[in-house]
């Protein structure tokens, strides 16, 4: 057990304030000097909430400014006003780090401007909490997965294959990008590059997902992923984390079941664990955010047809920007439309038209549809995009030949299924919408602590 040398702020102020000796720590949210008194309103980040800090010597307090980092002594008392149960009397206090023209002062700034400085982000109110929150959603992700018999499976970020046939993938080289070697064709030569062959980073887990569960049973991936699309939107990033489980012997059914119980779960674990922070969020940015999420656990998820889908959408009298029609991708205003409006509640769409899904779905009898789930939430639309995954190895082979990808690079996938196939499922999380649903943030870029955009890799 470690034996802390200091009290974390979050711990003194569930404290009944009796007396006795403490030392926080901690960075200066504001000061109000009077003329016997001043005031420190200081904050460690364990908590939304400060601890005052009262000082009486203002020798102490002299080289104290906001957003200082320093270390105070003293005793935790009852507190005399009304904003707090107690309060630090200051006999001793050290500066550790000055703060000489901090920007962020006791006032409020745009969200866009914190983004200019993402580095001291997380000292505001806003961003400490999404970050606990975070964190709180991270751990309960792998309590879940663990305590329901899944195992971890880490899955390589650098990678030869396109698991989702789109192309959009940052290249991985050790190659003289200026003058690469070349071949009699003119190509590219990667065999003197550092893997002897082209990679990029990952845009998924999920083939080698899929092998460690033909394997194990049931595993789950949790790791960054990337794709190199130009898309300046609030709700992409180039860089971003994704959960994936992979289930053998999963049918669409069970895959629908688990992806509902999961979020149900990741939604209440941050309504019992992250009250104080959601009741700050809900207070500055969405005053129907703990009311939302109450709401997606209380209600069973809509199963519906893609093709019903459709007929919903188009019968609904409703002017989209996007056409609506039978073969096409339903656009986020058409997920919200049937979550918001025709259902008002989550829905799990299933059998979309295999040209708009990737090559690995299981395909339907009916030779047009595969058994894919994806899960409507408000506000968000897709939250979740699983599949049933094709097992037999003619239909994978002619799938992969249809969309002219290449066999060899994805030989060893095809493997499994020549060898003790098997029926199975899985879906992925992007682990930033779903923090998008549960903070009630509106731009995705502050739900990550370092967003990684077009023509934007600082910090």
């Amino acid at each position: 057990m470690i034996t802390p040398t200091r009290t974390l702020v979050s711990r003194a102020l569930q404290s009944k304030g009796e007396g006795q000796e403490i030392t926080v720590k901690g960075w200066v949210r504001s000061k109000r000097t009077g003329k016997e008194v001043s005031f420190i309103a200081l904050n460690d980040g364990s908590t939304i909430h400060n601890i005052q800090v009262v000082v009486t010597d203002e020798g102490l307090v002299s080289s104290v400014s906001t957003g200082a980092c320093i270390c105070v002594r003293g005793a935790l008392v009852a507190s005399q006003g009304g904003e707090q149960a107690v309060e630090v009397q200051a006999r001793q206090i050290e500066v550790y780090g000055e703060a000489v023209d901090y920007p962020l002062q006791k006032k409020g700034h745009s969200l866009e401007f914190l983004r200019e400085i993402a580095y001291l982000r997380p000292r505001t109110n806003t961003f400490g909490a999404v970050l606990r929150i975070r964190h709180a959603m991270a751990y309960a992700i792998h309590k879940y997965f663990n305590d329901n018999g899944f195992y971890y499976l880490h899955t390589p970020i650098i990678t030869a294959s396109d698991a989702e046939g789109a192309g959009a993938m940052f290249q991985v080289t050790t190659l003289d990008v200026a003058a690469p070697p070349r071949g009699e064709s003119g190509a590219v030569d990667y065999s003197s590059d550092f893997f002897g062959k082209h990679t990029s980073l990952t845009v998924s887990g999920q083939l080698e997902g899929e092998l460690g569960a033909l394997a194990l049973g049931q595993v789950y991936t949790f790791g960054p992923t990337f794709r190199a699309e130009n898309s300046n939107t609030p709700r992409h990033l180039a860089e971003f984390w994704m959960i994936e489980p992979e289930v053998a012997f999963y049918g669409l059914q069970e895959d629908m079941d688990l992806a509902e119980d999961f979020l149900k779960y990741l939604i209440q674990y941050a309504l019992d664990n992250c009250a104080d922070d959601l009741a700050f969020l809900e207070k500055m940015y969405d005053g129907e955010l703990t009311a939302r999420l109450r709401g997606v656990v209380s209600e069973d998820f809509v199963r519906l047809d893609y093709t019903e889908g459709i007929d919903i959408l188009k019968s609904s009298g409703q002017k989209f920007e996007f056409p609506v029609e039978w073969g096409l991708d339903l656009q986020s205003e058409h997920e919200r439309y049937l979550v918001e409006k025709h259902f008002k509640k989550p829905v799990i769409l299933v059998n979309y038209p295999a040209a708009i899904k990737a090559f690995y779905m299981k395909q339907n009898d009916d030779g047009r549809t595969v058994q894919a789930m994806d899960v409507l939430f408000p506000r968000i639309g897709e939250i979740i995009g699983g599949s049933v995954r094709e097992e037999n190895l003619g239909k994978l082979s002619a799938r992969v030949d249809e969309l002219g990808m290449s066999r060899d690079e994805l030989w060893w996938y095809l493997d499994t299924r020549r060898w003790g196939s098997a029926p199975h499922a899985g879906f992925g999380l992007g682990f930033e919408r779903l923090m998008l649903f549960v903070t009630g943030m509106a731009n995705i870029r502050d739900v990550i602590p370092f967003p990684r955009t077009p023509k934007n890799a600082e910090f």
